[in-house]
């Protein structure tokens, strides 16, 4: 496209539509997305408008996300004398690609001329911050809110070999990170970044995102206030402050945030409903959450999290308005492509709920489709590393391993591990409701410590982690066990034991058993089928990307099966499994064998989990709420004549299935 943007720069625009004309029939997509828009550029500059406005109609409809595409939206409705619908679409643009500065500028003459002064004064400000940084800067910003995150590193890196302290590239890399999940790259730089530049609230904003990620919120929580302190009334930094104050259990002084912003009115409101709403469900107000989702999607129709926080619930049942609503914020064209993930995902649990099996599946199959678009997920890396794990552990090396004496020898963790959806929820609160154990959350603190010894290089043909072990000390191990004690503090009381329900951990048992050998592993397994059609029809938050197809499933499960055979292997005795089936059916004997595998005194409120009164974060929040039942079981059968692909994928796994 490089010989496209020549002519469009010498004004050749009619040489540019007849050379566009094939490449937008391509079945290239890249191709033909890049056709259509820069056609309807050309278009518009040839003051054929309403040409132009078809055009970007069908390149909006297929990219719905791609920014300069709202951008040359905008421009085309503001030279048709559309300022409102203009302005709209600007922003539409900036939500999804904030580094544009045409937009940027726009919105901000718009404003002004329409009387919102101090809005218009905001958004120049926002121009002219662009419009000062260097060219390679904001081209790499471009890319990576394009999604270019590789392209965007490059350009990033080779500014900063010959601008080393250019605080907004360093900023810029460590969002290219961030999306990687290269995560402790990303917080390294931004703290650099505030070291040379301590008052760049952007910069500490996106720190502050960062700290969230890898839930460290207390460190997050002492930055936001730092942010409120200097812009009190930025409405923006007080959400993330609630947001944090959520994370932390502070739950009276986060509803008080989020009422002040409801009553405001002011930034994204309609986002605070939501935040407010999973506040809600996490204490057990289902009423109050399902009050807060529906002003959601009231004050914006489009807003497809408002109605799967809705779905997510379980127990909601959505009537006849809700579910015209869905339809119809579904196939609008406007419509962003997250949003779209969000309706198929709520419309799929609604027509479940109505028995319409058919129609539902389809609804979760195109839900699955676009999310597995978004996600760079390689059922290979996960085998490779498995792999990689069996080779490195074995009896003899567990036998060398040394340990010294140290502080957090009074603690006993309880590692709860296995597939999302698996039943760990339950065991979790089953254990919480124990006298002697502290519940936490799916604590990302083991993956993050195998990432960082792994490297930067996270998919090289021989991985770093777990041979590197080998060349820590005695001392060096327990720093990082007592490094894991520390960052977990905030989340435990003063009891013995404490849970980590983070499910994706049976890939690091070997590590967690290095760090902290009188560790307990509970491994809550499911019935192949149901847990992987579970997962299929679970729109996950973060993480879990080999969910959304049959074939990353199967692949997922039958190397956790693989993985979990090993542990047993190298530690015997030492990983106690959770049937969910048997644990629904026989609830009694189950979890009485359970509290005695870890050594705990058999106490009469771990056999009625459901009526403990802490907060649950996890999507079973509102089923392990109900007394222990036996509903989950063959749940999958009702779609049956849609899962043969799922029941080819797992093969064997299903044979050798049993409890």
């Amino acid at each position: 496209m490089d010989t496209i943007k020549k002519l469009l720069a010498a004004g050749k625009f009619d040489v540019v539509l007849n050379q566009l004309q094939e490449r937008m029939l391509s079945d290239e997509s890249e191709e033909r997305k890049d056709a259509l828009y820069y056609s309807a550029v050309a278009l518009r500059y040839l003051g054929r408008l309403e040409e132009a406005h078809q055009r970007l109609d069908a390149l909006l409809d297929c990219w719905s996300d791609f920014g300069r595409g709202h951008q040359e939206l905008g421009h085309t409705m503001y030279a048709l004398g559309r300022e409102e619908t203009a302005l709209q679409a600007y922003y539409q643009a900036l939500k999804l690609n904030p580094a544009l500065y045409a937009s940027w500028d726009a919105t901000a003459r718009i404003e002004a001329k329409l009387g919102n002064l101090q809005q218009a004064e905001l958004n120049a400000e926002q121009a002219q911050f662009l419009q000062k940084q260097p060219k390679q800067v904001v081209g790499a910003l471009n890319l990576f809110h394009e999604g270019k995150l590789f392209k965007a590193e490059r350009i990033c890196r080779a500014y900063l070999q010959r601008n080393p302290h250019h605080v907004e590239a360093m900023r810029t890399l460590a969002l290219i990170g961030a999306k990687l999940d290269v995560l402790n790259d990303a917080e390294f730089l931004l703290e650099s970044v505030l070291v040379l530049a301590p008052d760049y609230n952007r910069a500490r904003y996106d720190y502050i995102k960062v700290l969230q990620r890898r839930q460290k919120f207390p460190q997050a929580l002492a930055q936001a206030k730092l942010l409120r302190s200097d812009e009190p009334y930025n409405p923006l930094y007080k959400a993330l402050h609630a947001n944090l104050c959520s994370a932390l259990d502070n739950h009276d002084e986060a509803l008080s945030l989020y009422d002040e912003l409801l009553s405001d009115k002011v930034g994204d409101v309609a986002g605070v409903y939501v935040a407010k709403g999973h506040l809600l469900k996490t204490l057990g107000d289902t009423k109050g959450a399902v009050a807060c989702y529906q002003q959601a999607y009231q004050l914006q129709p489009l807003f497809g999290d408002a109605f799967w926080s809705l779905a997510n619930l379980k127990t909601y049942r959505f009537d006849e308005s809700e579910y015209q609503r869905m339809q119809a914020a579904v196939s609008a064209n406007e419509t962003r492509v997250e949003d779209k993930i969000h309706l198929n995902f709520a419309l799929g649990k609604a027509l479940e709920q109505q028995e319409a099996y058919d129609e539902s599946f389809s609804y979760y199959r195109r839900g699955n489709v676009l999310k597995r678009e978004t996600s760079q997920y390689k059922s290979e890396v996960l085998s490779q590393r498995v792999d990689a794990q069996v080779e490195y552990f074995d009896r003899d090396t567990v036998a060398r391993w040394t340990h010294t004496s140290a502080q957090h020898r009074h603690l006993t963790p309880i590692f709860i591990v296995g597939l999302p959806r698996s039943g760990s929820t339950l065991v979790e609160q089953i254990l919480a409701a124990h006298s002697q154990v502290d519940s936490t959350l799916e604590l990302p603190n083991i993956p993050a410590i195998a990432h960082e010894l792994n490297g930067r290089q996270v998919d090289r043909k021989k991985p770093l982690y777990p041979y590197i072990l080998d060349e820590l000390s005695a001392q060096q191990v327990e720093q990082l066990a007592q490094r894991y004690v520390d960052e977990t503090r905030v989340y435990r009381s003063e009891a013995p034991f404490f849970t980590d329900k983070m499910p994706n951990n049976f890939r690091h048992i070997g590590l967690i058993k290095r760090l902290f050998p009188e560790a307990k592993i509970i491994d809550a397994r499911r019935d192949p089928m149901d847990c992987c059609w579970s997962a299929y029809k679970q729109l996950f938050a973060e993480g879990q990307e080999f969910s959304y197809g049959f074939d990353t499933l199967a692949d997922y499960y039958r190397d956790y099966l693989r993985m979990m055979k090993h542990w047993n292997q190298v530690f015997p005795g030492q990983i106690y499994t959770v049937f969910h089936e048997r644990l629904v059916n026989d609830p009694e004997l189950q979890i009485t064998n359970l509290l005695n595998h870890l050594e705990l005194e058999v106490e009469q409120q771990c056999f009625s989990p459901h009526q403990s009164d802490r907060s649950v974060k996890t999507a079973s929040s509102e089923q392990v709420r109900q007394p222990i039942n036996t509903k989950g079981i063959g749940q999958w059968r009702k779609f049956e004549a849609h899962l043969a692909p799922l029941k080819k994928a797992l093969g064997d796994v299903l044979s050798e299935w049993a409890y």
